[in-house]
């Protein structure tokens, strides 16, 4: 997503009539907890691999209520970084109040759960820190030196961090408990930013912003496997850079020569079979076969989708589409759309989660310093809380699954 606030899109707001939404029908699959403090911890539960069968959801150990021993001892809490306040501030998601305050370094971007779930780890980027807060007391700790944390993702061993370095071209691969740092793989692309791994979890996929480009590395980024780039292939609806920086507050500012796409958050889809990249000015999403790593096709959504989250039982899509003021649903298995919620009035939903019982999203108004809450069975928007300047990457906690990947809740 766009470093700096100043790069939105001015947009005309688009209507789009409210189709229904599918009806949810939680899965059910048994969590195993993860190994006590002490010593490298590991899951109880293996990654699965590729053996596993394509109705097996990607997503099934993190389906509605299905919380770990750890994700349990964790005090119910929704984590809101502001960017420009440079604070993190604490919404109990029962009474929809903020509750508490701290401050962190400059530009606060994501809040991360560790691999582990013992940790909830703030990324502040120009701070050049993160910051671990306990997520039994939602208390922040001691802020460990990290260079340029604009996320935060994890290897599926639980063994290694990896720091999405933006503005340094770099993913440092760090320990996992400690952040020391191991060593640092330099990818040829501007703008390194999200990620999401296969179902074998052995292949990582990046996007990067700035230049219209994804990265395919193994899963502990040791080596770049492939390059996607996403410039040449012209799709529906878009954004071009020349009419993007005739734009107030455009984005284009960012934006590397011949660039003209800016993909955005990427996650695989419940099937395992297709990686989705959000993509700002082309606003839609790129599906990339998880098998080949090639292209497939293109879906518009709406102006400037950023986010992207699986629903609870893994069979709708949540797309958020910060420049419009709307979320698009998607059909997970066809990714055909079958609903768009539109925030009365206008807003900027930008990042943020599912709850543990699938019945909430939550995401983050990313310049109207509001934070949103939508059912997921309607689409209706039920609350919208006042925060600090610059929301931005919040995370819902507790969450579902036995371990997390990263951002703000890429649970497996």
């Amino acid at each position: 997503m766009s470093r700096r606030l100043t790069r939105r899109l001015a947009v005309p707001r688009v209507v789009l009539p409210v189709l229904a939404v599918l009806a949810m029908t939680a899965c059910s699959s048994g969590s195993s907890d993860l190994s006590p403090a002490g010593g490298t911890t590991k899951s109880s539960a293996k990654p699965r691999t590729s053996t596993t069968t394509r109705s097996t959801s990607v997503y099934a150990d993190a389906a509605a209520g299905d919380l770990s021993a750890v994700a349990r001892q964790a005090k119910p809490m929704v984590y809101v970084p502001n960017t420009i306040s440079n604070t993190v501030q604490l919404i109990d998601p029962a009474t929809y109040q903020v509750v508490a305050r701290f401050h962190v370094g400059a530009e606060p971007q994501h809040v991360v759960p560790s691999w582990d779930l013992k940790t909830l780890w703030v990324n502040a980027d120009h701070g050049n820190t993160l910051t671990p807060i306990d997520p039994k007391t939602g208390q922040p700790g001691r802020p460990i030196p990290v260079d340029d944390p604009y996320n935060l993702y994890f290897t599926p061993d639980g063994q290694h961090a990896l720091v999405m370095a933006e503005r340094l071209r770099r993913i440092d691969v760090r320990d996992a408990q400690t952040m020391e740092l191991q060593r640092s793989l330099h990818v040829p692309c501007a703008g390194i930013n999200h990620a999401d791994f296969t179902r074998d979890l052995k292949t990582l996929v990046a996007s990067c912003e700035f230049d219209g480009r994804l990265i395919v590395t193994d899963a502990s980024a040791t080596s770049i496997r492939k390059v996607i780039d996403l410039n040449a292939i012209q799709t529906p609806g878009a954004t071009s850079p020349q009419e993007a920086m005739n734009m107030p507050g455009s984005p284009k500012a960012g934006l590397r020569p011949g660039a003209s796409s800016m993909p955005q958050d990427v996650r695989l889809t419940p099937d395992g079979r297709f990686f989705v990249a959000a993509d700002m000015l082309r606003n839609g999403i790129w599906v990339i076969d998880a098998r080949t790593l090639t292209y497939s096709r293109f879906i518009h959504t709406g102006m400037g989708a950023h986010g992207i989250y699986p629903s609870r039982d893994g069979r709708r899509l949540f797309i958020s589409n910060r420049d419009e003021g709307t979320i698009s649903v998607l059909d997970s298995s066809t990714l055909a759309p079958v609903a768009r919620w539109k925030i009365p009035g206008g807003g900027s939903p930008d990042m943020g989660g599912v709850t543990a019982d699938g019945k909430q999203l939550w995401l983050s108004g990313r310049y109207d310093n509001v934070v949103y809450v939508f059912d997921t069975t309607t689409g209706a928007l039920l609350h919208k809380i006042p925060v600090d300047a610059g929301p931005h990457g919040l995370s819902v906690w507790p969450q579902p699954g036995r371990f997390s990947l990263g951002h703000t809740g890429n649970m497996r």
